[in-house]
């Protein structure tokens, strides 16, 4: 897969500066020539040896073996930028990207990431709570780890927020671990070195929540210079992460989703307002289509895109939809706002 060459710096900031409400005028995405082939997703586990998708070259493309969603808990569009963080700039430079998704109302964390993990409303997930209540059960429905066990495949959750736990059931994990970084509880090591390991032993599909940013924006401010540290400082583990990726040999066969659950203003979010309900969604890895994404991008649409690129059959009930323009096919259906 051919990389283009990195776009001008001032280019990547006037886009973000357009996503969370910038006078700007925002730019226009780059042209995408779209291959005539669709491609449907297979009722076959994935498996390295499965049909490629259409390329528009004579060589084939690398596999995809595996998904990584990274989550940044709280992070706006606009702090990109300020808060220096070079890793998630760069796949934005190399990669298929929106500064301009939308998360779910209510925006707040456990609502949002059930949404973008289970791939549908949360008037049918029903994970509407916002903390740790175990008496609650599970969000509702087949999510992504629910769908990737079924086939066989290696499921990894790492999380900063014990509450995250209530998306899926503990049977559709091989590894799982909360990792309360404020050293309330005995941990098994801090997310960057489980989730260091992790990357070591290889998986299928991993799910990595850095909560940080979200912390420090109730405490000090959204946007505040105490949140645009945490997440310079989030970014360099994530930075480590993929570094592993590269040094074991997996790099290169793996997607990866890089979002968030919700932005925020003041020191609170969970309002229908653009500070809060906007999100950055980048992609990145083989077969994709570098380039700004035109599509209108909602968080339940990342729960479907891991599938299809596995290979995974959408369940029906799902309200999200593959971002078939990150590959450059053409665009056969987006999801809607949830109601």
């Amino acid at each position: 897969m051919m990389i283009k060459p990195p776009r001008p710096f001032f280019l990547i900031l006037a886009l973000v500066l357009s996503a969370c409400g910038s006078s700007a005028t925002p730019l226009p995405a780059e042209p995408t020539a779209l291959p005539t082939p669709t491609l449907t997703p297979s009722a076959t586990p994935f498996t390295p040896t499965s049909t490629p998708l259409p390329s528009a070259t004579a060589t084939p493309p690398p596999p995809i073996e595996r998904v990584l969603i990274v989550s940044f808990d709280g992070l706006r569009p606009d702090a990109l930028i300020p808060a220096k963080m070079e890793n998630l700039l760069a796949l934005i430079q190399s990669g298929a990207y929106s500064l301009s998704a939308q998360t779910i109302m209510p925006s707040v964390t456990l609502p949002s990431h059930a949404s973008m993990l289970v791939g549908t409303c949360p008037y049918k997930h029903i994970a509407r709570w916002n903390e740790y209540v175990p008496e609650n059960g599970y969000a509702m429905g087949t999510d992504i780890f629910d769908l990737a066990h079924s086939f066989g495949l290696q499921t990894v959750m790492i999380v900063g927020k014990q509450k995250l736990t209530q998306i899926t059931e503990p049977a559709s994990l091989d590894f799982s671990a909360w990792i309360d970084e404020t050293d309330k509880i005995a941990d098994i090591g801090s997310i960057e070195t489980v989730s260091i390991q992790q990357a070591k032993r290889g998986f299928n599909l991993m799910f990595l929540h850095f909560p940080d940013g979200d912390l420090a924006g109730h405490e000090y401010g959204w946007m505040s210079g105490m949140q645009l540290r945490a997440y310079r400082n989030n970014d360099k583990t994530f930075g480590k992460v993929l570094e592993t990726l590269k040094q074991n040999g997996l790099y290169d066969s793996t997607i990866i989703i890089v979002t968030a659950d919700h932005g925020g203003h003041d020191t609170t979010h969970g309002y229908n307002v653009a500070e809060d309900m906007t999100i950055p969604w980048v992609i990145s890895g083989p077969r994709v289509k570098p380039g700004a994404l035109t599509t209108q991008i909602h968080t339940m649409d990342t729960a479907a895109t891991a599938a299809f690129v596995m290979g995974l059959p959408l369940p029906q009930e799902w309200d999200g939809v593959p971002v078939y323009e990150a590959f450059g096919l053409p665009v056969i259906k987006t999801s809607q706002p949830c109601p």
